[in-house]
């Protein structure tokens, strides 16, 4: 099998993602050619390997596929240090609110996912909630593994803190493994005695290391992004492969939840990852908290970072939920 270089890397992406990805506004009657797109984009890689050659393909990809899809009209981005973890502020050129933030925790399995991929998710945000947003590259594994990316959130936070925010000023978002990590932080300064954000993004979050939801099984072809098999490739570079999954470190759907921040957690109907989310907001409901729960019809893990109209709907919605929380 020949090895693709990075040169036939970028080219295969560029065509794919400028060839098929529809227009701003188009239509869920429309969604055959994104669905071409995204698997197109997910096979340059063997995804289920964590083998260095493959993790640096994988993670080339992603960082390519940030520069070519993330918003720029109005957005700025200003780099940073924190310690020795790598961030960035994304912020509105325009007039915003400057005494709010969203912290953005990215996603990628915990392997994969740079300042550039964070970009797409992180522009979003700015754009919906008018806040300035920090998003950072933690730790990845299996060269760190847990608790490495907790300990760079936590960072992060103190960061925040150092800098004059409250916690009741500052939101925290995660898609996919950045939303186990947002979970992974509230409930770190819960242990802590400390205070909890102001509320929760949760995009797509992956609360279940024991993949035990039934949407592993009935979502298994209809799902254009994850298997489960690559659910656990990651898992297991992320935790080491005799962790125990059930544990609240790493599957924060079996923790106390109670004392959380009010959550929204948004998902579609077409991932494996979906009894994640809907688990999740009936036990921090059950745990008395407050989660509204949004399930996107046709939709697949992630899809706010596409430009489709239902991505637009869906971080409306969450610039809605800040906005009630204020």
């Amino acid at each position: 099998m020949s090895r693709r270089t990075p040169k036939d890397l970028t080219q295969r992406l560029e065509t794919v993602i400028k060839t098929l990805i529809p227009q701003r506004g188009q239509s869920a009657d429309e969604l055959g050619p994104m669905m071409r797109a995204i698997k197109a984009v997910h096979s340059v890689t063997d995804n289920t390997s964590t083998s260095p050659e493959d993790l640096e393909r994988q993670r080339a990809a992603q960082e390519l596929f940030g520069r070519l899809v993330a918003p720029s009209l109005g957005i700025r981005n200003d780099g940073l240090t924190v310690g020795s973890v790598p961030a960035e502020w994304v912020s509105l050129e325009h007039g915003h609110d400057r005494r709010h933030a969203v912290l953005y925790c990215h996603g990628g399995g915990y392997t994969c996912g740079q300042l550039g991929y964070a970009r797409i998710l992180a522009s979003k945000l700015a754009l919906c909630t008018g806040f300035d947003v920090l998003s950072f590259e933690y730790r990845l594994a299996p060269e760190h593994r847990y608790p490495a990316a907790v300990q760079d959130a936590l960072a992060m936070w103190d960061y925040l803190m150092y800098m004059g925010y409250g916690a009741r000023d500052v939101v925290v978002a995660g898609d996919s493994a950045g939303g186990n990590l947002a979970l992974e932080l509230c409930l770190k300064l819960k242990a802590q005695g400390r205070a909890q954000p102001l509320g929760l993004l949760l995009f797509s979050p992956w609360t279940d290391m024991t993949a035990s939801g039934k949407s592993y099984r009935t979502c298994r072809d209809l799902d254009p992004l994850l298997t489960l098999e690559y659910v656990e490739a990651v898992r297991a570079a992320y935790t080491g492969p005799e962790a125990n999954w059930e544990d609240p470190c790493y599957s924060p759907l079996f923790a106390d939840l109670r004392g959380m921040p009010p959550a929204l957690i948004q998902v579609g109907t077409n991932e494996i990852l979906r009894s994640d989310s809907e688990r999740l907001a009936e036990a921090l409901q059950k745990a008395g908290g407050y989660a509204k729960l949004e399930i996107y019809e046709e939709c697949w893990h992630v899809f706010q970072q596409m430009p489709i109209h239902r991505a637009e709907v869906a971080m409306e919605a969450a610039g809605r939920f800040v906005q009630r929380l204020m």
